[in-house]
Formats: structure tokens, C-alpha cells, sequence
């Protein structure tokens, strides 16, 4: 049986001392690091040969981190959070306390409330928003699941979490929604 403790603590070390991991999430497979670690977040640009104006999400495990990473989340921003049936990732205004790199140019950053169990105690381990990427070299399709990761990702990254490496169904990336601080909605990926 896979110890999910076990490898959030392997993860955690790593991180701590400004890696990068290639981990399960609810979605597809993430490449992540400490989101406020500017050093581990040019090494996943770096490995994912992205250029750094793309920005990258981040992962959260409740509504006291999301507080933290941005000053105003609009009312109906938590509405889409409850009644989203697929994981949904919001790009919001104005995020503090993360690393530059990982901010869009027009000041936004995409964030996800994570249920999945690693993800969630990882998370609040860290006690900080946890970078995520889709686990590909930049213009490469996703990879649906752990055997379709090329072995540059795997071997690029300082640490893979043992935990759901043989699930062979395929899952969606997360819906993306924008919303402004004035509630402007608009849907970039269903």
C-alpha cells in the first residue's frame, strides 16, 4: 500500500530545500515547487523549456491560503469553487506572497482548491501554495497519466512521488475561468 504520508514528507524535504517534483494532482500530473521559491520556479521553466512569460497556477487547500495569495477574490469566485463539478482552476487580480515569475504579465495568477489527499497535505505542510504545471516539455501534448511523462520530465525534476503511478485512466486538465476584481467572467478552457 502506497504511504501517502511517506511521500508527503519525501516531497516536503525536497521542496524545503528549493527542488522540484513531478507529483499527482486531480487533474493530470504537476511539476511543482514552493510557489514563493523564485529559484525552483525558473528551474521548472527551465526544464519545461517554457518561456517565462507563460505563467504556471498554483495549488491551494482552502480558502485561509487563498486569502493569503490574493487580497480580493470576487463573491462569485466561490460560488464556481462550490458548485463546480470538475476541478476548476481561477485566474484572479492582484496575487501577494508568490514568487514574480509565476505572476502573468497582466498581473494575474491561476489558483486551484485541491481535495486530492497528497496534494491537501502536502499543502498544508508547506504552509504555502504549491507550484503546478502540466508535467511536458512546452508545446508537447499533456500527459493524460504517469506512463505517458517523457523521460526528460521525469529525469529533470528532483524528486517523483510514488503514489498513483500505474492509474492508467485518463484525466481532463481543470477548467479555467477568469475573474476580474470588477466580476468580469470569462471562460479559457471548459
Amino acid at each position: 500500500m502506497e504511504d501517502i504520508q511517506e511521500e508527503v514528507h519525501k516531497a516536503f524535504e525536497v521542496i524545503k530545500n528549493g527542488g522540484i517534483i513531478l507529483y499527482p494532482t486531480d487533474t493530470v500530473w504537476g511539476i511543482g515547487c514552493d510557489a514563493n521559491n523564485s529559484e525552483a520556479v525558473k528551474k521548472i521553466y527551465k526544464l519545461k523549456q517554457r518561456a517565462e512569460t507563460k505563467s504556471m497556477i498554483v495549488l491551494v487547500n482552502g480558502d485561509r491560503l487563498m486569502h493569503r495569495v490574493f487580497n480580493s477574490i470576487p463573491e462569485v469566485a466561490w460560488d464556481i469553487i462550490d458548485y463546480s463539478e470538475r476541478p476548476t482552476t481561477l485566474v484572479l487580480d492582484n496575487p501577494k506572497y508568490v514568487a514574480k515569475e509565476i505572476i502573468s504579465n497582466d498581473n494575474s495568477l491561476g489558483v486551484r482548491i485541491v481535495k486530492e489527499p497528497f496534494c491537501f497535505k502536502l499543502i498544508e505542510r508547506m504552509k504555502s501554495p504549491l507550484v503546478s504545471t502540466s508535467a511536458n516539455i512546452s508545446g508537447q501534448p499533456s500527459p493524460a497519466n504517469f506512463a505517458e511523462i517523457s523521460k526528460e520530465i521525469i529525469d529533470g525534476v528532483d524528486y517523483v512521488v510514488n503514489l498513483r503511478q500505474n492509474e492508467t485512466k485518463v484525466i481532463k486538465p481543470s477548467t479555467i475561468i477568469k475573474l476580474t476584481e470588477n466580476s468580469q467572467v470569462t471562460i479559457l478552457r471548459k
